[in-house]
């Protein structure tokens, strides 16, 4: 969680600076929007509204507030960025690079059992050389809040996306497969 050392200077957090208002020591905004992340807030009001978050953020405890504001703070980076499917589509293009890659090794371990069945003097099995890809272990899931009318819904998502919101989105790696976003 940030520090609301923030309002210690006077400085407004993010939230209220972009609302032009005061920030009051009670704000619930400034320890989850400091005022060095004015695009995080931007992209959430812009996205769900400042009065649907505050009425999120009042209607969570406070230990869940955090991974609240990550998840709202990364779905609405992928709404800016794709104003249809938003995370959806990151995800949808990790599932097809995934069944690409799979197909890329399937392929590979086709070519290398073939040539080693072919070349191999007798006696010396070079099928059981090809890689055998270890089945994916369940990951541990953190909850993530979303807008539904006027109540938060709670789904599940893979741990580790939150945090920095955007760390491992498809199209913060400078480029993509189809030439422009998603």
């Amino acid at each position: 969680m940030a520090s609301s050392s923030s309002n210690t200077y006077n400085s407004p957090c993010a939230a209220c600076k972009f609302l032009r208002r005061k920030c009051m020591p009670g704000c619930i905004f400034a320890p989850y929007f400091p005022p060095e992340e004015p695009h995080k807030f931007a992209n959430v009001h812009k996205i769900f509204g400042a009065s649907n978050v505050t009425k999120l953020l009042n209607e969570l405890l406070p230990h869940q507030r955090e991974d609240a504001v990550n998840s709202l703070a990364y779905e609405a980076e992928a709404r800016v960025r794709d104003p249809v499917y938003g995370c959806v589509g990151a995800i949808s293009y990790l599932q097809r690079q995934v069944h690409r890659l799979q197909k890329e090794l399937d392929a590979a371990n086709a070519d290398l059992a073939h040539y080693g069945l072919s070349t191999s003097p007798p006696g010396n099995n070079v099928v059981d050389m090809v890689f055998q890809p270890q089945p994916l272990q369940p990951q541990t899931l953190n909850p993530v809040y979303r807008l539904s009318g006027a109540s938060p819904v709670m789904t599940q998502q893979p741990r580790g996306t939150g945090g920095s919101y955007g760390s491992f989105l498809p199209w913060n790696n400078g480029h993509d497969q189809q030439g422009g976003n998603m």
